[in-house]
């Protein structure tokens, strides 16, 4: 069954710091970009970074640049997301999602309107409250 599992999330105080994992079930993850969004109850879904198979290519939401560091190891079969100087805003259930082949070129693009992905997680929820 291929499936990419989310984990790491959970309850933090603002100012915290969270690093999120997504692994790979089943496929392996070396020619697949990376992207993870977020949604919240009610709101449309957001992307908030995504990393290009190589690793070499990234792109951040205006809203994390400088707090959110993407990044991942093929090794491990699994991309993180390290989350420093969370919000009270940051908090929503966070989906990584995989797409395969995908140039460098369109990363930008295919992580802004979060179509065409191939696989997508179950979520985990992150909550940034005192």
């Amino acid at each position: 069954q291929l499936q990419l599992v989310e984990s790491g999330g959970g309850l933090v105080q603002p100012g915290g710091s969270l690093r999120l994992s997504c692994a790979a079930s089943g496929f392996t993850l070396d020619a697949y970009a990376i992207g993870w969004f977020r949604q919240a109850p009610g709101k449309a879904r957001e992307a908030v970074s995504c990393v290009s198979s190589s690793g070499g290519t990234t792109y951040y939401a205006d809203s994390v640049k400088g707090r959110f560091a993407i990044s991942r190891d093929n090794t491990k079969n699994a991309v993180y997301l390290q989350m420093n100087s969370l919000k009270p805003e940051d908090t929503t259930v966070y989906y990584c999602a995989a797409v395969r082949n995908l140039s460098p070129l369109f990363l930008r693009t295919r992580c802004t309107n979060g179509a065409q992905w191939d696989y997508w997680g179950q979520g985990t929820q992150v909550t940034v409250s005192s």
